[in-house]
């Protein structure tokens, strides 16, 4: 393979000294202008012969000659227009060829209408003109000659012929024409080529500035969105697509018609460039973004560049060094803890053995052997997510398994007959089966932690305090479970802040259980977001990315 500087080279070089006398890659163009020039003024000989202009002005000295050279020169033009169109032949054998025909038929033309006086043998200096535009210094000043030569020859016959008085003065002058404008049409010419091909070679280069531009573009893990004065989408890449909840808009699209909360912020951001806009989300279950808006140009100028930052790949970062120290934390606390919670545990099981025991009481040594391992699976989750171990997902019907989950909460929680008698939780998946793919100990961890929270704040007095409710929605088909709660919801001031470390509303709780139901579920792929209930209440959505 040749390189572009190579190719380049080899362009330029055609054009490059006269003894080249090479085609150009942009030869074929020149030569159907000359064409369709040869075309014209062979149909405008027979038109103004035969139709238009007496016999006295054109064939005066020679009308037989003249209408069998018109005639024979037309047919020609023709017949060439097939070598033209097939490219039966090359490009410059088709060039010598018409030029050759060309000043045989025009010098017998002049010698037909009366040789230099009737002014035709300046139609030569065209043809001379043309052939040096289309090829190399040599061949132009041979052809130049041979017209040169044409036109002496033509004088001499038609000096014997007709006893004229001697015009070789002006037959010289004419032959000197036709060397001159062949060299100078030739470095013309040439200066035209060259700027040709550092024109195609700019283009190149643009196109493929503009090609790797594109695809910087469409590669980048920021959303960026180019719009004109009008607000319409210029450009758009795929992750702003995706963002944006937008994938079937096309570029020439209004912004305000699509994306119309991306607009007012653009609008409020005109208003005021120092104003610190608010994150955006597109739909509810969406990813949070953060849009940034520069002006190309002057001041308010005609395009408007627009960043989207998802603002989940941030605030992870966040976390992991927020996790960091609680790692810390829970590194130095856990020994702590699991001393005390082994003995609880193994005085639970001694206990338990204990022959004289009654049914009571061994319902009591299994609670204290369920919360111990329970208190065990605690430390266990926040100790992987400050080593920052991956999950090990499997295949879990989600039905089958939150009804098992909820049979062993509420047994955990001594919470049979309350439940039972005021229907404290509701399940209900659909469609089902419903299969997804998670860590079972990291899923229960978080739904422990998602029940354990709505019932610090549900109205228990009445009935489906908490309600289970999920499936998969037609128009995604992604898995979610909504965990919802008819207590008073969250304040709108402080929801985002509810996922972060230590923060509770109330005065129950250490303000981990929800940080660490978010971090649980990103580690297994799953996205966990608050969703305010309009009646009242509060909504915790996970979104399964991995399913069946």
């Amino acid at each position: 393979m040749f390189s572009n500087k190579q190719i380049d080279s080899e362009r330029l070089a055609r054009f490059d000294g006269e003894d080249s006398g090479r085609i150009d890659a942009n030869f074929w163009r020149p030569l159907r202008i000359f064409f369709l020039y040869r075309l014209l003024l062979a149909t405008l000989f027979l038109l103004l012969y035969y139709f238009f202009i007496p016999p006295s002005f054109l064939g005066r000295s020679s009308p037989d000659l003249f209408a069998i050279v018109s005639a024979l020169y037309f047919l020609l033009v023709l017949l060439s227009s097939l070598f033209f169109k097939g490219e039966l032949l090359d490009r410059e054998q088709q060039a010598y060829a018409m030029l050759f025909v060309d000043i045989i038929a025009i010098t017998l033309l002049m010698h037909a209408s009366g040789g230099l006086t009737s002014g035709m043998g300046m139609l030569l200096v065209v043809t001379i003109a043309g052939g040096a535009t289309m090829m190399g210094g040599r061949a132009a000043l041979l052809f130049a000659s041979l017209a040169a030569l044409a036109v002496i020859t033509e004088q001499i016959v038609y000096q014997f012929t007709h006893a004229t008085a001697e015009t070789y003065m002006q037959s010289g002058l004419l032959g000197a024409t036709f060397m001159a404008v062949a060299m100078l049409t030739h470095v013309l010419s040439k200066r035209v080529r060259a700027s040709e091909a550092l024109a195609d070679r700019r283009a190149v280069e643009l196109a493929s500035m503009a090609q790797l531009n594109n695809y910087i573009i469409q590669v980048m893990h920021t959303g960026v969105l180019a719009l004109d004065r009008q607000g319409h989408i210029r450009l758009m890449n795929e992750v702003a697509r995706q963002l944006l909840e937008m994938p079937d808009v096309r570029i020439g699209a209004a912004l305000h018609a699509n994306a119309p909360e991306l607009m007012q912020l653009l609008e409020a951001w005109q208003r005021n460039p120092n104003l610190n806009l608010p994150t955006l989300k597109s739909v509810p279950g969406s990813p949070e973004v953060k849009p940034i808006f520069h002006s190309l140009g002057e001041e308010g100028g005609a395009t408007i560049l627009i960043f989207l930052e998802d603002l989940t790949q941030l605030n992870q970062q966040a976390q992991q060094m927020k996790l960091a120290s609680l790692g810390r934390l829970t590194a130095s606390i856990a020994h702590e803890i699991r001393n005390p919670l082994g003995a609880i545990s193994h005085a639970g099981q001694l206990f338990a053995e204990s022959p004289n025991l009654d049914a009571a009481d061994h319902r009591l040594t299994e609670i204290i052997q369920t919360n111990s391992e329970r208190v065990n699976q605690v430390i266990e989750n926040v100790m992987q997510l400050s080593r920052g171990d991956g999950a090990k997902p499997e295949k879990i019907e989600l039905y089958d398994w939150l009804l098992q989950f909820l049979t062993d909460y509420i047994n955990s929680h001594c919470m049979e007959n309350e439940v039972m008698d005021a229907g404290l939780f509701t399940l209900q998946i659909a469609p089902r089966p419903c299969n997804i793919f998670c860590d079972p100990g990291q899923l229960r961890q978080i739904f422990t932690n998602l029940c354990d929270n709505g019932l610090r704040y549900a109205n228990l007095d009445s009935k489906a305090a908490i309600q289970i409710i999920g499936g998969r929605p037609q128009d995604t088909d992604q898995p979610f479970v909504d965990v919802i709660d008819n207590g008073p919801g969250i304040p709108a001031d402080v929801v985002r802040q509810i996922f972060e470390p230590f923060f509770t509303t109330g005065s129950q709780g250490a303000g981990l259980g929800l940080y660490i139901a978010k971090e649980l579920s990103e580690v297994n792929g799953v996205r966990l977001e608050y969703l305010p209930v309009p009646a009242g209440g509060s909504c915790f959505r996970l979104h399964f990315s991995q399913f069946e």
